[in-house]
């Protein structure tokens, strides 16, 4: 069975691998010519971790995870007003820079598929016995299976399904990340300031750093998640005001070629198939936020390969129905995670910061 996988991230590079166990052949293509440094660390916990040891990578993924244990809620001054243990009960989650995850998934599958780099899908034709692909690059090739593990913004699909704004609903919020080059003080702390409805944050990663901004806004008239310059002055009037360390965030993001900017967003399809197209990760039931859609993408990966490897009839039918049980509940956590990060009004910016100096770990 010869599979077109799109998107070489952690969905992508994870089907990948597993397809090829079980003896099926992977081709994944991906638009970028090489992975992006930004992003913000992620855990791998429940059903990823067991994943990602029986791929052999577990013991790579703890040698780069974070040695982050606490969050430290600053005000403008950089007082400490509040803060969290994060410790992972067990041992079992691991918590790694995204780039590290999808690099260390890359590794694993490379030697078992075929990866193309700089190219995307311009077309897919479907019959009963397979798919037509047209590239960007001009190529043209017939598979069994394609599978779109490109993200929020699928390019598999728009073309197999239908225009974004079908699928995909703005959550209020948006977020940006990149990689941070000044000093961090303590690399077992992340240090988030808030104003009402704003946050950013240093999260030490592994003897590097990212910063991360996240703050709510509506739908922005003509936002374009590819637009570098429009992302910098939307973080520019946002973050505008000389408090913490703010004006040397706001230097860096002017320097960088590495800055990820996004809508939060939730995909709702009735459907993650449309004949021999099917959707994985982020592209069929995104979260966008919080970690949590790494771990999902490495779970939907593994059963949707074990499923094809146990009847490709009706793989498909059942790899849904496995991992909506598992994706659904998920997606719930999205605003009440934001409602503590990220308060709205200074009431809830203090009432947060009272409770997380009297309320155990949570």
């Amino acid at each position: 069975m010869n599979i077109l996988i799109s998107g070489a991230g952690i969905a992508g590079s994870t089907l990948a691998y597993w397809l090829a166990r079980h003896g099926m052949n992977a081709t994944v293509v991906e638009r970028s010519a090489g992975q992006r440094s930004s992003g913000s660390p992620v855990d791998v916990r429940g059903q990823a971790v067991e994943v990602a040891e029986r791929m052999g990578v577990l013991p790579r993924l703890r040698e780069a995870a974070t040695q982050v244990n606490r969050v430290s809620f600053v005000d403008a001054a950089g007082r400490r007003v509040g803060g969290m243990r994060v410790g992972r009960p067990g041992g079992g989650e691991v918590e790694l820079r995204r780039t590290d995850l999808a690099g260390i998934l890359t590794e694993a599958a490379r030697d078992h598929a075929e990866f193309v780099y700089g190219d995307s899908i311009a077309s897919l034709t479907q019959d009963g016995g397979g798919v037509d692909v047209e590239f960007d690059g001009g190529t043209r090739r017939r598979f069994d299976l394609v599978v779109g593990a490109d993200g929020l913004h699928s390019n598999v699909r728009r073309l197999a399904f239908g225009p974004e704004s079908r699928f995909v609903r703005h959550l209020g919020l948006y977020v940006a990340t990149l990689p941070f080059t000044g000093r961090v003080s303590d690399p077992s702390e992340v240090v988030m300031y808030n104003a009402p409805g704003r946050s950013a944050t240093l999260h030490p990663s592994n003897g590097e750093a990212v910063a991360a901004f996240i703050f709510h806004a509506p739908t922005l008239p003509g936002f374009d998640h590819r637009d570098t310059g429009q992302h910098r002055r939307l973080l520019y009037t946002a973050y505008r005001e000389p408090a913490w360390r703010l004006p040397e965030l706001m230097e860096q993001v002017a320097a960088t070629d590495d800055l990820f900017f996004d809508a939060v967003s939730r995909v709702r399809l009735d459907t993650w198939t449309a004949g021999r197209v099917t959707l994985v990760g982020d592209a069929a039931s995104s979260v966008s936020l919080f970690g949590d859609g790494s771990t999902l993408a490495m779970s939907a990966a593994y059963t949707l390969a074990e499923e094809l490897a146990a009847d490709p009839t009706t793989a498909l039918t059942r790899y849904e129905h496995r991992h909506r049980t598992l994706a659904d509940p998920r997606r719930r956590h999205v605003t009440m995670v934001s409602r503590l990060l990220i308060p709205k009004t200074r009431y809830g910016l203090t009432t947060r910061n009272l409770l997380t100096r009297l309320l155990p770990t949570p």
